[in-house]
């Protein structure tokens, strides 16, 4: 057993590079040429700046870098993204220099029908130099478990009756491979269809939950016109390389209501966010 108290806090500096501004631009579809640096990094962009920087003797056996900052190894093979809620409070403006604070807040492991489950929460704080509070706070909820992943079903369904506006797209290898990069995400489920498949019990390559994070984002961004001023994510199933992925928004509560469809029209992600 341990105290989650004794894993002190990770500090280091990141640069908002104008030059990895225009690769996530251009993994998006997006003209590079239109950021420049100075100008405000778009929302949901600042997934550089939370990655690990682990070395590649040090990987989990997964090719899993880490939560971001160093943990005990609880003996669980599995690891996946639960959820992430984030604050918007200030802008990043591209170029600049960032203090990057990550701690773990909390670990609960428990036993369940599907055997034993740990639930660990950190926090990020981006603070951008010479500010005096932090431009964005992130909370990521990891799940790590063991056993095998579900498969999603294969038939295509109408997204949500209530929805306002939906769009479809197919996340391929490529692109999987684009944001792993820019994130320095090795883990296997992403990039390696051999292990997805036979080692984890996936359909195929999983869609990376912070890259569907960002489709959403984009999505409110572009085709809804939102200023967001925070989310809140949540993971309920697995979405797959080369099936057509449905973004979906609706209004019928107040905050919006986003979503991420698999190919069953089910919903794989949900995302409540704040506007200004």
């Amino acid at each position: 057993m341990f105290d989650v108290n004794d894993i002190q806090p990770v500090t280091r500096i990141e640069t908002c590079s104008v030059s990895v501004v225009r690769r996530i631009a251009a993994m998006l579809d997006l003209s590079p040429d239109d950021f420049r640096e100075g100008e405000a990094l778009p929302n949901g962009w600042h997934f550089s700046l939370l990655s690990a920087q682990t070395r590649r003797s040090e990987l989990r056996a997964d090719g899993f870098p880490g939560l971001g900052i160093p943990m005990p190894d609880l003996g669980l093979s599995r690891v996946m993204l639960g959820g992430r809620t984030v604050e918007f409070r200030g802008t990043i403006p591209i170029g600049s220099e960032i203090r990057r604070s990550s701690a773990i807040t909390s670990l609960t492991r428990k036993n369940t029908a599907l055997g034993p489950m740990a639930l660990i929460t950190l926090s990020h704080e981006l603070l951008v130099e010479h500010e005096a509070t932090p431009a964005v706070v992130e909370t990521q909820t990891y799940v790590l478990f063991d056993g095998q992943g579900r498969s999603g079903g294969s038939a295509i369904t109408s997204p949500s009756a209530t929805a306002l506006r939906t769009k479809t797209i197919v996340p391929d290898q490529t692109l999987l491979f684009q944001y792993s990069a820019l994130g320095f995400n090795s883990h296997k489920i992403h990039l390696d269809r051999r292990f997805a498949r036979e080692v984890e019990g996936f359909a195929d390559l999983v869609v990376n939950g912070g890259l569907t994070t960002l489709l959403l984002t984009e999505f409110a961004r572009l085709e809804l016109g939102l200023t967001l001023a925070g989310l809140r994510m949540k993971n309920t199933a697995p979405l797959f390389c080369d099936r057509p992925m449905t973004l979906a928004a609706d209004r019928e509560h107040d905050p919006w209501r986003l979503m991420a469809l698999n190919d069953a029209g089910i919903p794989a992600a949900q995302m409540e966010v704040s506007v200004r």
